[in-house]
């Protein structure tokens, strides 16, 4: 009943206490607050943030709304966050009203909500988006902190970005008399190379009589030409965060090998290792699989035709996709050593693995057929991760930005990991990215000539603690360390990743 009504976040007042105190015990219900639940599947287990996270912004929505009705708003800084594509969940939501409390309200797994009094400045706008009130653009760019300009330079340029002249700032920078901000502004301006709106604040408020002292909030030059007339935020998001991380790859990488001159022999490494391969790419996504499976898909005496326990195994058809996607992706390899641009073979061929690696479960119906026709339609979440993938849109945005930043890096090590993180920090299709990730990340560090790397499984927690860090707080070092460790042992011909000890 309460799904039917697109119900997640319920107060105890929308149920009866024999039915909720059934659903509570029943594994349906989880209690946030007092007061208040969220929807949770009873298969869920005990220390699972996955229904939380995901439940997050939803649940701020409308307890926020019953609580403050429409007199609230969240923190500037948490606004331009929102406003540059990150709808990451934050440790702390700041939120201010005229009925605020000035008291925290602690949250579920390390998580509250602290509650500010205060009134709306003058000038300010409100907006809502997606049941959240907060500050229009122009307002939170206005009262923003100074350190969010250090602390989340990325959000921040993006938002800056997508200002696209002075009139959307000026009205209010004067109404309020704002020379201080005006000038901190016109420095940021600057900083990402908008020369013009800059000009027009600084003239447009001298005319009035403010004196304009400028000031450049960042704490380093604008890395990389932001597109200034793109109304998508994510374009310029992930070209700030490939920049921003690069050299933190570059920091951590052993120089590449070079690309393998000996093509053939090669891509008889890449079959030598694929039953490792497949074993721990399969198990971290919690396919049960064994060596022996693998085999036996791989060596064709896996009947999917008479056998029907091989037909309707669910993890007999992983295996089974693993395999055919792998040949796909080992042509792909197979054209980038022979001179093709990596980035360009990737993009041409991604499709191809996608298809191969769910055509098995389709074929056995597990799967439908419209589940391979590509980039996901709907919005997904991660598994006990903080990070909000970008919606379904933004999808379609974000990808062409991805592949043209493969095709342009000099450097394979970057290609290999960075191409990794932001393929999973999009993650553009229903299922499947975590795989996608690591065939795209062993084709870019074939083009560096280093050998195929296998994640294992027993390193899957740091595997995704590290992705985490990366996607959250922007810190790209424990990823690309933890990445360099593997292909430096695999370099020396010490792979971390074995099976059964051997």
């Amino acid at each position: 009943m309460l799904q039917d009504q697109g119900l997640i976040a319920v107060q105890s007042s929308e149920l009866s206490r024999v039915h909720r105190e059934r659903l509570v015990k029943a594994g349906f219900l989880s209690e946030v607050v007092r007061g208040w639940f969220i929807l949770t599947p009873n298969h869920e287990k005990p220390g699972d943030s996955t229904t939380w996270f995901s439940s997050y912004w939803n649940f701020c929505a409308r307890y926020l709304s019953e609580r403050f009705g429409n007199d609230y708003w969240i923190a500037p800084d948490q606004s331009l966050k929102i406003y540059a594509g990150s709808w990451a969940v934050p440790t702390q939501l700041l939120v201010r009203s005229p009925k605020g409390t000035n008291s925290n309200t602690p949250l579920p797994y390390n998580t509250s909500m602290f509650s500010m009094v205060g009134s709306l400045p003058a000038t300010a706008e409100l907006v809502e988006i997606d049941g959240i009130r907060m500050l229009s653009l122009p307002s939170a760019l206005i009262h923003c902190s100074q350190a969010v300009y250090t602390g989340d330079a990325i959000d921040v340029r993006v938002a800056l970005s997508l200002i696209s002249d002075s009139s959307q700032l000026l009205p209010l920078l004067l109404e309020g008399g704002h020379s201080t901000i005006a000038g901190r502004l016109v420095g940021a301006f600057r900083n990402i190379g908008r020369e013009k709106i800059a000009d027009e604040i600084v003239k447009t408020m001298q005319s009035a009589g403010y004196t304009i002292r400028e000031t450049d909030p960042f704490d380093h030059p604008n890395p990389v030409s932001l597109s200034l007339r793109e109304k998508s935020p994510y374009i310029n998001r992930i070209k700030l965060i490939w920049q921003l991380m690069r050299e933190g790859v570059l920091r951590h990488f052993p120089v590449a090998p070079g690309i393998a001159t000996d093509v053939q022999g090669y891509l008889e490494s890449v079959d030598s290792i694929y039953v490792t391969d497949a074993y721990h790419s399969l198990s971290i996504e919690r396919y049960r699989v064994t060596p022996e499976l693998i085999e036996r898909v791989r060596t064709g005496q896996w009947d999917h035709a008479s056998n029907e326990a091989d037909k309707q195994q669910r993890d007999a058809m992983a295996a089974r996709g693993y395999w055919q996607a792998t040949q796909s992706v080992r042509h792909s390899i197979q054209q980038i050593l022979e001179g093709r641009n990596p980035g360009e073979a990737v993009d041409a061929t991604r499709a191809d693995w996608y298809r191969e690696l769910f055509a098995p479960s389709v074929t056995a119906g597990i799967l439908r057929p419209a589940d391979l026709a590509g980039y996901r339609n709907n919005n997904v979440y991660i598994g006990q991760s903080k990070h909000v993938p970008l919606n379904s849109e933004a999808v379609r945005d974000a990808m062409p930005v991805l592949f043209e930043l493969l095709q342009a890096e000099p450097e394979a090590s970057v290609r290999a990991v960075l191409g990794h993180f932001i393929f999973v920090y999009i993650h553009p299709y229903a299922d499947g990215n975590g795989r996608m990730g690591r065939f795209l990340m062993n084709t870019m560090l074939a083009s560096g000539g280093y050998p195929w790397t296998v994640i294992p499984v027993e390193e899957r927690e740091r595997y995704m603690q590290a992705l985490e860090a990366a996607s959250v707080e922007q810190n790209i070092e424990p990823f690309a360390e933890f990445i360099a460790y593997l292909v430096t042992e695999g370099m020396r011909g010490t792979p971390v990743a074995k099976l059964d000890g051997k």
